[in-house]
């Protein structure tokens, strides 16, 4: 095993590998950055091509693909007949660039994300998502549970894994964004942020409770039934800048979210489910 990028993550899922007793090379720009591995047991391979050629499988850490491009293109052909996962973030047409690159080294490839913080890599619940080549992911996929428990193959196309990434992915900045706005509401009054902690984590068993509706109806193109409709949304838009001008807030963050009720409500769509907005997505101003 062979882990390419010592961040918190790659040093994390290098840490995992060790403690499991897998023989581990680490590799590193900063190689100072391995010290605290070697001291665990992992072997580090200052240059990174014999890191590569150290062992079968090589998961590659690092920030982006055009970063994992650019430490990996040096020992492009060390690749030949080996395994290499990638599991940086970026975007379906980067992973796809990237499991060119890796094919025509002669590598085979798997694509992946890690959905969870360093401190929960090696737990059984912790989500990883592949996909690329099924027969070699299920080649691997018991070396890939050691890092996280919740292992799944999403499918053979080799960007379906970014594609989930920038999905999943896109409701955690607003959801961040509308805790922090709570925050700084409930300390302009002198509260502090933490008691917000345990009504908004209910708020979030409540949303994450009727996405499969949601999604259902998304599914179906059928928005006539409605829990939530827009027009309830709609309505709140005046209120919600108030409330922010009340604290002296810089409620912007909001606006085009405002924009897009506005447009649905503009399309006749105000009677209509929340999730009639994937349709004003789908059309872009």
């Amino acid at each position: 095993m062979t882990i390419v990028g010592l961040g918190a993550m790659g040093a994390a899922l290098a840490s995992a590998y060790v403690a499991a007793g897998h023989p581990t090379t680490v590799w590193n720009r900063s190689p100072e950055k391995a010290a605290p591995l070697v001291e665990q047991g992992a072997a580090h391979a200052p240059d990174i091509a014999d890191a590569i050629a150290a062992s079968p499988l090589t998961i590659a850490c690092l920030t982006t693909y055009e970063a994992t491009f650019a430490a990996l293109e040096p020992a492009g052909a060390a690749l030949a007949g080996r395994t290499l996962v990638t599991v940086n973030s970026g975007i379906p047409s980067g992973a796809r660039a990237m499991a060119d690159w890796a094919t025509g080294h002669g590598a085979r490839f798997l694509d992946g994300a890690i959905k969870n913080v360093p401190a929960a890599v090696g737990r059984a619940d912790t989500l990883h998502y592949y996909s690329g080549d099924r027969a070699l992911f299920d080649e691997h996929e018991a070396t890939l549970r050691v890092i996280g428990g919740d292992t799944v193959h999403l499918g053979t196309e080799p960007d379906l894994a970014a594609l989930y990434e920038s999905a999943v992915g896109g409701t955690l900045l607003p959801a961040l964004l509308g805790f922090f706005q709570g925050a700084a509401l409930v300390t302009a009054r002198g509260l502090e942020a933490s008691t917000l902690v345990p009504y908004t984590t209910k708020w979030l068993e409540m949303i994450s409770s009727v996405l499969p509706h949601l999604a259902a109806e998304i599914d179906r193109g059928s928005y006539d039934d409605p829990q939530s409709s827009i027009g309830i949304f709609h309505a709140g838009i005046a209120d919600e800048a108030e409330v922010a001008a009340e604290a002296g807030l810089d409620g912007r963050w909001l606006e085009p979210m405002h924009a897009l009720l506005e447009r649905a409500v503009a399309e006749g769509r105000a009677e209509q489910s929340i999730a009639a907005l994937v349709e004003v997505l789908r059309k872009p101003a």
